[in-house]
C-alpha cells in the first residue's frame, strides 16, 4: 500500500544561487497549477490514509492556508499522519503560522542556510537571520512542536567556526530537527555558472561535516540519516518512507514517485504539467536486481545501515555471501563496519559513500 505523498509546489519568488531545483517565479500561474494538481491526484491517488504527506518546493509557503487546504481535502489522513511543509521564513508570521497548524500541518521545515547576513546576501536569500529566528518564535506561539532547520555547509567565505555558530544557535532556539546539506555546484544554478574563488575546498567541508556530527550528537540530536539530525522521536517520517525503499506519490512538476514497482517522473514545465497533468516524462519499470540496488543504497543513507535478514527475505539472495569481496575490502579500508543487523559506514566511509555504493552496482 503506498501511504506517503510529495508535493511539488514549482514557485519562487526569486532564485538563490546555489539552487538548480524546477521553480519558477510565475506565481499569475498558481490557480491554474493548483486546479492541474487537482486533476492529477484524483486521478491517481486510491484512497489509502497516509502515513506522511510533505510540501516541497520550489516555495510551498506562496500558499495560503485556503490553498493548503484545497489541496489537503484531496486526502484522507488521520490524527496520526506527518503532514509537513516547508516555509520561507520572510513569508511567516503569527496569523499565517496560526492558519497552518489550524488546517492540521503539524510539522515545518524553515529553509535558513546561515545565520550570516552577509552570506544570505551572497547567496540570494530573501530573509535576515533575525526573520529565521523570528519565525521559529512565531512558530512555536502558533502551537507547533516540530520544527525543522536546513543549513548548508562550505557557502562562500564560511569557516569552520562560523559554520558550528550557525549549528550553536539552532540548537538554542530549540528546534528539534536540523538537516545539513553541504554545497554542491549543480548544472543549472547561478553558483556553477558564477563560479566563485571563495568556497571551502572538499577537505574543509568534510572537516565542517565531521565537527557538526560531534557537536549535535553532543548536544542530544540523534544522527539517523547521512544528512539529518533529530531530538529523540522526531525524525522526519516522510522521509525515512524513502530511505526505506518504500513506495510514495509524487504530485506536481518535476514530482518523482514509487508506484507498483514503476519509478516515475513528471514534466518539468509548469505550462506543459498545466497542460496535461496526468501525462509522465518518464517511467522506469525497476528490475529485481535494481529494485535490490535501491533497497542497499538507500538503506546505507541511514546511520543504523542495513538489515541483511530483511534483504535477504525480501529478495531471496543471501547478502554477505553475494557481496562478501565487497564487504571485506570495506571493512578492511574501516569504511565499512559491521553491526548487530548487518553493516553500516564508519564515520570516513560516509565521506566517500559514493565510491562505496559504486561497487554494489552490478
Amino acid at each position: 500500500m503506498t501511504a506517503s505523498v510529495y508535493i511539488h509546489i514549482p514557485f519562487c519568488k526569486s532564485k538563490c544561487h546555489y539552487c538548480s531545483f524546477v521553480s519558477f517565479n510565475k506565481l499569475d500561474l498558481k490557480k491554474q497549477y493548483l486546479t492541474s494538481l487537482s486533476q492529477e491526484i484524483k486521478q491517481n491517488y486510491k484512497g489509502e490514509t497516509l502515513k506522511t504527506l510533505y510540501f516541497g518546493g520550489g516555495t510551498p509557503s506562496v500558499l495560503s492556508a485556503e490553498e493548503f487546504q484545497f489541496l489537503l481535502n484531496h486526502f484522507k489522513v488521520s490524527d496520526k499522519t506527518e503532514i509537513t511543509t516547508e516555509l520561507n521564513p520572510d513569508d511567516c508570521n503569527l496569523e499565517y503560522l496560526k492558519g497552518l497548524k489550524d488546517i492540521g500541518i503539524n510539522r515545518i521545515s524553515l529553509g535558513c542556510q546561515t545565520f550570516d547576513d552577509k552570506i544570505l546576501k551572497q547567496i540570494n536569500r530573501r530573509h535576515s537571520a533575525k526573520q529565521v529566528i523570528q519565525a521559529v518564535e512565531e512558530a512555536k506561539a502558533a502551537g507547533f512542536q516540530n520544527i525543522s532547520l536546513d543549513f548548508i555547509y562550505g557557502l562562500p567565505e564560511q569557516t569552520s567556526e562560523m559554520f558550528y555558530n550557525d549549528l550553536k544557535q539552532a540548537v538554542s532556539l530549540g528546534v528539534q530537527h536540523i538537516s545539513l546539506y553541504g554545497l554542491k555546484l549543480e548544472e543549472g544554478s547561478y553558483f556553477y555558472n558564477h563560479k566563485s574563488e571563495n568556497l571551502p575546498d572538499d577537505d574543509l567541508q568534510a572537516d565542517m561535516y565531521i565537527g557538526a556530527i560531534e557537536l549535535l550528537t553532543g548536544s542530544g540530536f540523534e544522527h539517523y540519516e547521512v544528512s539529518n539530525f533529530s531530538l529523540p522521536d522526531f525524525y522526519s517520517r516522510h522521509n525515512i518512507t524513502y530511505w526505506n525503499n518504500e513506495e510514495y506519490y509524487g504530485f506536481g512538476v518535476a514530482a518523482h514517485g514509487y508506484t507498483n514497482g514503476i519509478r516515475y517522473g513528471n514534466k518539468i514545465t509548469i505550462e506543459s504539467y498545466i497542460e496535461n497533468p496526468n501525462e509522465h516524462l518518464e517511467t522506469k519499470t525497476l528490475s529485481h536486481q535494481e529494485k535490490l540496488e535501491e533497497e542497499i543504497f538507500l538503506g546505507f543513507r541511514k546511520m543504523k545501515g542495513i538489515d541483511i535478514n530483511q534483504i535477504n527475505s525480501k529478495y531471496g539472495i543471501n547478502f554477505v555471501e553475494k557481496y562478501e569481496k565487497i564487504l571485506n575490502k570495506y571493512e578492511k579500508l574501516n569504511l565499512l563496519i559491521k553491526t548487530s543487523e548487518g553493516y553500516k559506514f564508519t564515520p570516513e566511509g560516509i565521506l566517500v559513500s559514493n565510491v562505496v555504493l559504486a561497487d554494489f552496482i552490478e
